[in-house]
Order: structure tokens, then sequence, then C-alpha cells
């Protein structure tokens, strides 16, 4: 089997929940080291989120295959003795601790960076380490309302979340693309740069298009379900065996083919109602109501077999299950199963493909699991390791 790129790193991280453990375990199916540190006794507390993997929780079989758990309490001496032996061995260290956490515990990217100075340091925090909401704490939910993801989402009626972490998600990815940047640089020049990521921000460049869409036109994408706020026809329509469908208009070229092969009626692709995507728009209703009126007299299949035919994207409407059981997973041969201390579950090969290189999928661990291994590595001897649990440091 080929090496995997980042055999030789390793990582620390003093992660919980989201952002932090899932940039790391995007290092670790590359084939980096991670040492993830958790507090003695529950650890992790994304641990407790549900027990519905096995006994398990969901978030935390998805963010932490192929680790090794060390328990410490880091605010006693012995559990910052351990870390910092811990810190002279690493090439990167991760934090996302509650805001000014870190700092308190001389654990800043500028005195790590005095201290070690080839340790790369990457920060994840709400709002930044700077500025003047560097002290509050920030939750998916709450980062998706300030920067207004929940104003866009949801019915005219009603806003409404997101229905998965996308401020944990985007940070984990930034941070992940962050470090590896740093690497690379590190490998060029020799110098360990700092790396800061904020939710806040990470879902700010996210925004990027309905902030453009709202500065610059004046008036913020509708909320319209799920319907494309500023492309029509874009969205579900009910079929007559009451299957939903979506379909998607990206450009004139398949407007005047869908309303020829699938309406039937190719004049419509030059009404005025119609003749451009922001006309279309702003006749949305209109433009719905001879879409839906189409699909009443179709079932699923013909829909889909005539949107097809016209070179319009489409989709079913699945549900988790249905996705779960999707034939491009099965078909691509993207699932590997994963040990977990509940017992061995699915997992998902990471999205990103590298030629000939076959991704770590390595357990998920149980709080603790690798205490005594890596205390050993350090060169603590058992009556050692003894005390330090006895202290409460591991």
């Amino acid at each position: 089997m080929a090496s995997l790129p980042l055999e030789g790193i390793t990582v620390v991280s003093l992660e919980q929940a989201v952002a932090a453990p899932f940039a790391t375990r995007q290092l670790a199916d590359l084939g980096a080291r991670v040492i993830k540190i958790e507090r003695p006794g529950p650890g992790d507390f994304a641990r407790g989120y549900d027990e519905s993997v096995h006994g398990q929780s969901s978030y935390f079989v998805w963010l932490n295959r192929s680790k090794e758990s060390l328990t410490l309490d880091i605010k006693t001496r012995g559990g910052r003795e351990v870390l910092e032996k811990l810190l002279g061995k690493a090439d990167v260290f991760v934090q996302n601790l509650a805001p000014g956490a870190a700092r308190r515990l001389h654990l800043g990217a500028d005195e790590l960076a005095a201290r070690h100075p080839s340790l790369i340091v990457c920060d994840i925090s709400g709002y930044g380490n700077t500025g003047p909401w560097a002290h509050r704490k920030a939750y998916d939910l709450l980062v998706q309302c300030e920067t207004g993801v929940v104003s866009l989402t949801g019915s005219p009626e009603e806003a409404a979340k997101v229905g998965i972490s996308i401020a944990d998600i985007a940070a984990g990815m930034y941070a992940y693309s962050g470090i590896l940047t740093a690497l690379y640089e590190r490998q060029a020049t020799r110098r360990a740069r700092a790396v800061e990521v904020s939710l806040f921000e990470s879902l700010s460049e996210w925004m990027g298009s309905p902030a453009y869409y709202t500065a610059y036109s004046g008036n913020q994408p509708a909320r319209v379900g799920a319907q494309h706020a500023t492309i029509a026809p874009y969205g579900p329509y009910s079929a007559a065996d009451k299957v939903t469908v979506l379909l998607a208009i990206q450009n004139e070229r398949e407007w005047a083919s869908f309303c020829d092969v699938f309406l039937g009626d190719a004049s419509l692709a030059a009404d005025r109602r119609f003749h451009r995507n922001s006309a279309r728009v702003a006749h949305r209703e209109e433009l719905n109501a001879i879409v839906s009126a189409r699909f009443a007299e179709l079932d699923a299949a013909s829909a889909v077999a005539l949107l097809d035919s016209a070179k319009v994207a489409n989709s079913r409407l699945n549900s988790v299950s249905e996705y779960w059981d999707h034939p491009v997973l099965s078909g691509r041969d993207r699932w590997r199963d994963v040990v977990t201390p509940g017992g061995s579950v699915k997992a998902l090969l990471p999205p990103a493909t590298l030629s000939g290189v076959s991704p770590r999928m390595d357990p998920v661990p149980w709080v603790g699991e690798h205490s005594d291994s890596v205390l050993r590595e350090l060169g603590y001897e058992d009556a050692a390791i003894s005390g330090l649990r006895a202290d409460g440091a591991v």
C-alpha cells in the first residue's frame, strides 16, 4: 500500500464538539497521527450528544475515527507538563476551547511560538481572537443567525436553520486547508505560521452571493423554501404520483429546451414574463403555476424522463434513509467499515480521492484509550502514570 501524504506529521488537538474534530479527522484520513486530548471521565462533550450509533454519539463517530485519545486535565501541573512534552514533539497544535481559555493557559499562538518555534498553531474560535466579540461564545445555530443564513432559509412565513452544522463544518474545512497550507510553507521555508479560523468568518465567506445581491440590488433574496431565491424555475414540484421532483434551469438554452420538450410550448421561452431569469423570478408564481400543472399530468418517472430528454438537471427529494442507500455511493464503492467502541459502522471515504492512495479508516477511540501508550512514549513509567491518575491529571 502506498504511504499516506501526511505520514510522519503529529497533531495534538485540544478539541471538542465539531469544528476542530472535523479538521483533525481529515488530517488523520491523510495519515497524520492525531492525539486527541479529552477531559478525564466524560471526554469530549460531543460523546454525549446522543447514543444512536451502537451507544455512541452520531457526531462523535463521524468526526473522530483514526485518532488516539489521551485524557488530560490541563489545569493541573501534571497535565500541563504532559501537554508541554507532547507539543515539543508535535508538528501541529489545534484548539477550539472557550473564548480566552487558551491564552489563560499560556497556550496562545505567540507564547507557543516562543517555546516551540516549529509548531504550527491553529486556533478555532467563534468570532476571532481579537475584536469586539472575541469574548463571546458561539455555537452553530447562533452563527447561522448572526451571519444572516437563517434569514434566507425556510418559507416566506417562517425562517429555519440549515439542517446540518454548516458553521462548524465551514470552520473545520478552513482550519484543515489552513493547516495544510502552513505545513507546505514550513516545508519550503522552515517558517511555522499560526492559523486562525472563526466560525463567523468562515460562514461569512459562504454568504458571499446573497451578501453581494443584497448590498448592490437593495433587496435581500426572499425565503422561498426549497426553491432558489434568485433563479427560476429551480426547485421542487409534485408529480401526479405525489413524488417530489426537483429541477434546475441554469441558462437560457436550458430554459428554451424545457419549454419545448417538457412543457410542450416552445413559445413560452420568449414570453416577456419569462424571457430571462430575472423576469422569471419576478413572475415566479405565474411560472410555478404553469410548471406545476404540467407535473400534475405526469408521474415522477415520466417527468424525469422528459427532463432528461430536455437535458435539464433534476433529482428526487430523498430522505436521509434513501440517501444512505444511494446507488452512486454503492456503485462507486465509497463505503468502508470502521470500528467504534460499540461495534462496526459504515463510513464514507473522504470526498477528495488521491490517485493510488487509500485513506486511513481506523477505529473511533474510547475515552482515554491511548493514555498509557502515549505517556509511556513520553518517558513516563507505570508508577508515574499511576501518580498522574491519583492527582486527577489523567
